[in-house]
């Protein structure tokens, strides 16, 4: 009989052979995933033999993941700013980028100490991990959270019951960016919209392409559906409205010449943790 350790040594070797990133870590992942518990619980519990009722479920997990299913999908769920999200084929699973760009709009607001937004929106929302982080962060705010995929708003609607936000204090539009929104003007907007090349989306690594394509290709120069996006802001926010985006590396180029086109004030180009263009900032008029 198998114990802990033995079988993350046994499984880590074939999710590398397949090209699996940090390997052992995923089987950890796995292996606490089937056996109901923590990661770290694991190492207190290296010496304890495994029986066939925990070993057939990760097998059959293991073989998936060297198929390159997500892990995330394989786990069903995602930690996202301290709070478990459930995640799956429905929407783009949630990146660190993301979790960056709740953490500098939180870290914005209270660097120029400015009132807590009344009504927030979430473009664009997926799983809604954005909106509703932001919606446990500012307790008395109601968040808008839209998109076009219906199934995405489903998982949304999910994770705001998961996350047990109150259900009067969220709304659910499935609209193509403004055409079907209501609810406005809104003082803190915030999009992480599809911003990968048509061209790119491809190339993509195995996992990244079981992410609906609806939430990859951003245009023909990944750039055109955040151009839209901006270009018809002004509109649906309250004058000083925060406007926060994550866009892909390199594109700011791009996109700052549209923010100042569209009437938005103080555009910049704020970077992740790691010094990549990654997010841009402005204001309404």
């Amino acid at each position: 009989m198998k114990t802990v350790l033995q079988t993350i040594q046994s499984g880590t070797p074939y999710l590398e052979k397949a090209g699996v990133d940090s390997p052992r870590l995923n089987m950890e992942h796995l292996l606490a995933h089937v056996m109901g518990c923590k990661r770290m619980d694991l190492y207190l519990r290296f010496n304890e033999p495994l029986e066939e009722k925990t070993l057939e479920p990760l097998r059959d997990l293991t073989r998936r993941r060297a198929k390159r299913e997500p892990l995330q999908h394989l786990l069903g769920s995602i930690e996202f700013m301290g709070r478990e999200f459930k995640c799956d084929t429905r929407a783009l699973i949630p990146r660190p980028e993301t979790e960056e760009l709740v953490e500098k709009i939180l870290s914005y607001y209270k660097k120029h100490s400015l009132p807590a937004p009344d009504k927030i929106l979430d473009m664009g929302t997926g799983s809604g991990v954005i909106g509703l982080s932001l919606a446990h962060a500012f307790p008395e705010a109601h968040a808008t959270l839209a998109d076009i995929s219906p199934d995405a708003l489903a998982l949304a609607r999910e994770n705001a019951e998961k996350t047990a936000l109150p259900e009067e204090r969220t709304t659910f539009i499935l609209t193509d960016l403004f055409q079907n929104l209501s609810g406005g003007p809104f003082d803190l907007i915030v999009a992480n919209l599809p911003y990968i090349a048509a061209d790119e989306v491809p190339t993509l690594s195995a996992e990244v392409q079981k992410d609906p394509v609806l939430a990859l290709d951003g245009g023909p120069a990944g750039t055109e559906i955040i151009a839209t996006f901006l270009e018809a802001l002004a509109p649906h926010a309250v004058p000083g409205a925060l406007i926060a985006l994550e866009i892909g590396a390199g594109q700011s180029p791009a996109l700052l010449p549209v923010l100042e086109h569209s009437g938005l004030q103080e555009a910049r180009s704020v970077p992740d943790y790691s010094g990549r263009d990654r997010f841009l900032f402005s204001s309404a008029p």
